[in-house]
């Protein structure tokens, strides 16, 4: 193996260059959602590309029915070492209220903050150019060194992830052999706190769905029909209330089916965070969990599966007072999924326990609202633990490994349409006000997030 020692030493006197071109990069205004701003996405898209070709990537611009994607090749030093693909994307989102911004957006600079904390300002520093730099900085610092990388890789990096990616999964389709590689790293997570890294290894799926019932065939007088005609309004509430038992355990039957608990040893390791759920839902308002009773609150939010009622509406809702029997109720549900979970299984589980509620002479109807299955890489991945373990030797404190309640769809798209897992690292933090006005990403962030890619690759490449 090769020493690591210098190319850290190189990724450190590279930073001021490195800030030079990752400015470059965050002053090129790729806005995808605005059309106005086509030709600076395409501006970025070459700008990457011929960085990429001049580090000794195979690089190139691949036209979309959007904005281009941009894939580039190096192949390892070694033909038999491991094959990764790395995911990043250069478009940002729009700016607006500009006068919000204290800075110019796309003027980015150093912004001491005082106590020896200094902050990247301008829009895209930390969503995503600052997160993607940070791996092309480390190829750059270990090529200096030893002329070559020690794993093969792949780069993908999107113009169109703000704005939807309509065009991702037609590429990753028409493109699966070229792109497919061991495993995917992707960059546009977080970290725990400002010294503590973390690994996302669990993403949550999602149902939704969309519900009406319908009763009688005009909107009712309460007084004259009230008491004999069917209410929607009734049965829906009582079709959501039975959702949940007293514990907070989900009743719909085979619900559960793929669901397993969270090991032990990694639920002590998120007892150490300090999450509580005072700390947790005090800053909302709140002091109580609602969920499964004898959880953490971490546990709840990363590893447990739910259902929750997004909307609900029927009758009047206006001004004043309108004494009717509506004639039709209406709610929108979702199911975050973990584990194995099926998400077309809790669909029909879900329509198959609301049908069973509607008197004879009622209906509903459903409307989907898409389907994701949750993502879960293994606790014990040996990619995992070598990306931990690479991680913990750059930071003040170890790496944690975490869940993340939300879902990211390109680790679904590489997992169902690649068949590649998806080892998530970033270096943002909670309050990089990313999609706001002054997004800032904290130097620290990006030179030690040069510096971790350069562990973790070198760590990768042990088999």
């Amino acid at each position: 193996m090769t020493d690591l020692s210098p190319v850290l030493s190189r990724a450190d006197e590279n930073l001021p260059a490195a800030l030079d071109r990752l400015f470059d990069l965050v002053r090129i205004k790729s806005i995808s959602t605005d059309p106005a701003y086509k030709a600076d996405c395409a501006k970025a898209a070459d700008w990457l590309a011929n960085e990429l070709t001049a580090l000794g990537f195979e690089a190139s611009v691949r036209p979309t029915p959007g904005h281009p994607m941009v894939v580039g090749h190096h192949a390892a030093s070694t033909p038999d070492a491991p094959h990764v693909l790395f995911y990043g994307h250069y478009d940002v989102q729009p700016v607006d209220p500009i006068e919000l911004w204290e800075n110019d957006p796309f003027d980015p600079a150093i912004k001491d903050l005082g106590n020896g904390r200094k902050v990247l300002t301008g829009r895209g520093t930390a969503d995503d150019k600052g997160q993607l730099m940070t791996f092309v900085e480390a190829c750059r610092a270990y090529k200096d060194v030893h002329g070559s990388l020690p794993i093969s890789v792949t780069i993908l990096f999107e113009g169109e992830e703000e704005s939807g990616s309509p065009s991702l999964k037609p590429f990753l389709e028409a493109n699966a052999e070229e792109l497919k590689a061991e495993f995917a790293l992707v960059c546009d997570t977080g970290m725990w706190d400002s010294n503590t890294p973390a690994i996302a290894a669990a993403l949550r799926g999602l149902v939704g769905e969309e519900i009406t019932i319908i009763a009688a065939d005009r909107d009712l007088h309460s007084g004259l029909y009230g008491g004999a005609a069917a209410n929607p309004i009734h049965i829906l509430t009582k079709a959501i209330a039975g959702l949940r038992d007293e514990t907070g355990r989900i009743t719909l039957p085979g619900f559960y089916d793929g669901v397993e608990e969270t090991p032990e040893n990694i639920k002590a390791s998120w007892e150490t965070l300090g999450r509580s759920s005072a700390n947790f839902l005090g800053e909302i308002g709140l002091s109580e969990p609602a969920g499964e009773k004898g959880r953490s609150v971490l546990e709840l939010t990363w590893a447990r599966p739910t259902c929750e009622v997004n909307g609900i509406w029927g009758g009047y809702t206006g001004d004043g007072f309108k004494t009717v029997i509506a004639a039709k109720a209406s709610a929108k549900i979702s199911f975050r999924l973990v584990g194995t979970q099926d998400p077309q299984k809790v669909r029909e589980s879900f329509r198959a326990y609301i049908r069973s509620l509607i008197p004879a002479d009622c209906s509903v109807e459903f409307h989907e609202h898409g389907a994701s299955p949750a993502i879960q890489l293994s606790y014990d991945s040996p990619a995992l633990t070598k990306a931990k373990n690479a991680l913990s030797d750059e930071w003040a404190k170890p790496a944690v490994v975490i869940g993340m309640g939300g879902s990211i769809p390109i680790v679904g798209d590489f997992q169902t349409m690649l068949g590649m897992d998806s080892l998530l690292v970033g270096f943002g933090l909670n309050d990089d006000r990313i999609h706001s006005p002054n997004e800032k990403y904290e130097l620290k962030s990006f030179h030690k997030g040069i510096r971790s890619w350069a562990r973790i690759i070198e760590a990768l490449a042990k088999r």
